[in-house]
């Protein structure tokens, strides 16, 4: 059954069909064909795998990211990114690091980063003389931090899967998300002053008092909803509606640009996102229920025991197919799928759930921006009226820096637990 699963899987996928559809099609044949259950057990393990309280979180955080972002946060936190680091040569390119390090924060997603940051800032960045396939591969590898800095709706779904502490695993979030931030920094300050690209970016540039006070309700956001979570005030599931509630009060009575006119188009585009990724999430729990069924993942198990003897080699493993996987696969369902499988064997190697559920997300992070089905890169090209043929060549770069980053968050724990340790 695991082997026509896996046939049909590479089928579907080759002739386009959507991720969710082709998991649901490809278990229905495996069930059908190749098992003796009833078909009736396709629509009860869909609902199933959507029927936990923490998938709550998922829906209010993608609603209060899209009225953030069509409340007048995007612009005010771009103001406040450009006062911190505008006055530097190539100090546009980093703004765009900073913004989607905050707004990151406020969203979850990285796809409504890329959207609701890349608007603004790559046709800025090419009006700044920035070859537009550059700024678009800035805006594509800079949004992939929406899934590390908490709340993180991957990090979620890793916790949901795995039986994992969500709280826990947005303050691990903290530290992976800071280092890959600081690392695109440094490399974007380098690289512009060598290649001579932004010496006209401080140009337009706003004092810091001023933006601050400009944005103050927006960079109060992260503070109430992380803060609150990790003073135990409320859950993360309960953290993401205050975060609806809180995106409503600054976008339409402090700013005062989120009016009743706004809001069909903003519930419209929230339930879209939100249909696509909980279909996701049925269609991965019924192919997680049958490929356990089978047996699959304890010979998996066994055969990883047997050829690795150790954490390091088996990091390494783990990291090579995430990477491959995340350039072909979707990322909620390539963790609802591999998560509960890899986490059993890598807590026999020692490795704490935590840190390996950080390798995971920061793996797949890497292949949202990787040709050829990076969702990150649709979206910055989408922005950008580019093909992804012409990012390429500029966003090898961003792609060996996250990567020196992952090899750092992969073998020196205290990166992920360090915060983690000290606050529990």
């Amino acid at each position: 059954m695991n082997l026509a699963i896996a046939i049909s899987l590479v089928v579907l996928f080759a002739l386009g069909v959507p991720v969710a559809i082709s998991i649901v099609l490809a278990s229905v044949i495996g069930i059908e064909f190749f098992s003796r259950l009833p078909l009736l057990m396709v629509p009860q393990r869909m609902l199933v795998g959507i029927d936990s309280f923490p998938l709550m979180a998922i829906p209010f955080f993608i609603l209060a990211g899209n009225l953030m972002a069509t409340g007048g946060v995007s612009e005010r936190l771009v103001d406040v990114a450009k006062s911190v680091v505008g006055g530097l040569q190539g100090g546009l390119a980093m703004t765009c690091v900073l913004t989607c390090m905050m707004f990151a924060a406020v969203s979850g997603s990285s796809v409504a980063t890329t959207f609701a940051i890349g608007s603004i800032l790559i046709p800025a960045m090419v009006r700044h003389d920035y070859p537009k396939p550059l700024a678009a591969s800035i805006q594509a590898s800079s949004s992939e931090l929406g899934v590390l800095i908490p709340p993180s709706i991957p990090l979620i779904l890793y916790g949901v899967s795995t039986d994992t502490s969500i709280g826990r695993l947005f303050i691990a979030g903290i530290g992976p998300g800071l280092l890959v931030g600081g690392a695109l920094l440094t490399f974007l300050y380098i690289f512009c002053r060598i290649r001579g690209y932004g010496l006209r970016d401080r140009e337009d540039r706003s004092s810091f008092p001023r933006a601050f006070r400009r944005a103050w309700a927006a960079l109060l956001m992260p503070v109430v909803v992380i803060g609150g979570i990790y003073g135990g005030v409320f859950t993360p599931t309960e953290a993401s509606a205050v975060a609806v509630v809180y995106a409503l009060i600054v976008g339409g009575l402090v700013y005062r640009e989120l009016g009743w006119q706004n809001l069909w188009p903003v519930l419209r585009k929230s339930a879209i996102s939100t249909a696509t990724v909980m279909l996701i999430i049925a269609a991965a729990a019924l192919f997680s229920f049958l490929i356990s069924r089978s047996g699959l993942p304890s010979q998996i198990a066994g055969w990883v025991t047997e050829v690795f003897d150790n954490p390091v080699s088996f990091l390494l493993a783990v990291n090579v197919m995430l990477l491959i996987i995340g350039m072909f696969v979707e990322t909620s369902a390539a963790i609802l799928v591999l998560a509960p499988i890899f986490t059993p064997i890598a807590v026999q190697y020692g490795i704490d759930p935590v840190h390996f559920g950080l390798i995971v997300v920061v793996n797949l992070a890497l292949g949202m921006f990787t040709p050829p089905l990076g969702v990150n890169l649709f979206a910055a090209c989408a922005v950008a009226n580019l093909s992804i043929d012409r990012l390429i060549p500029w966003l090898m770069r961003f792609v060996l820096v996250v990567l020196a980053c992952l090899m750092a968050i992969t073998y020196m724990p205290w990166i992920s637990m360090g915060l983690v340790d000290l606050l529990y």
